[in-house]
């Protein structure tokens, strides 16, 4: 994230009301990462390993759209709001293109 993005953000983040459950998420993602590092460090089969990989990813994935589903409903609501939802939208086309990417 650039410099002027996170000097940019200020306040509650759409996701506030929602943070230990969204940091409990991301716990038992990083759980899932140790797991990987053990599963490779036993030499575990390379599909199952592949598998927990792609669980992983999808896991991650779910908590990204949850971030962008909070990042719309209330940083471009109360941009629009404002009268200039304009930056907000943009930030939000971003993102997008790189989860596409991803």
């Amino acid at each position: 994230m650039s410099e002027e993005t996170t000097s940019q953000q200020h306040g509650p983040h759409g996701y506030s009301g929602d943070k230990a459950a969204l940091l409990g998420r991301l716990r038992r993602i990083e759980g899932q990462i140790r797991g990987l590092q053990r599963m490779v460090d036993e030499d575990t089969y390379c599909i199952d390993v592949l598998t927990q990989i792609s669980a992983a990813k999808s896991a991650l994935q779910a908590v990204a759209l949850g971030l962008l589903d909070d990042h719309l409903a209330h940083c471009v609501v109360d941009a629009a709001r404002a009268g200039d939802p304009t930056a907000k939208v943009k930030e939000a086309s971003d993102a997008i293109a790189r989860l596409v990417k991803s």
